[in-house]
């Protein structure tokens, strides 16, 4: 991985979105959630206020509206701050 997020951000990898429900119905494109959990991919090295307590492979949930989305060699990427993820699962 080229990517090495700086201070307190993380970089992760979002989950991908579930096409099916648990009955087997079929979801749209249009009608699919943007996934809010996702595998930490890289971390920054934190700041001298804030030590990073995620590590990389972690799974991770984070609110909706949580990083800056990044496309790197084809792949989707949340860049966003440790303090927009909510729990490590």
């Amino acid at each position: 991985m080229n990517i090495k997020p700086l201070a307190d951000r993380v970089l992760v990898k979002p989950a991908a979105v579930e096409a099916k429900t648990a009955a087997g119905i079929i979801i749209p494109d249009t009608a699919k959630e943007k996934p809010l959990k996702g595998e930490v991919v890289a971390v920054g090295n934190g700041t001298k206020d804030e030590e990073m307590v995620v590590k990389p492979k972690d799974q991770v949930l984070y609110g909706k509206y949580a990083g800056t989305e990044v496309e790197w060699e084809g792949e989707a990427y949340l860049i966003m701050r440790q303090s927009d993820i909510l729990a490590v699962i």
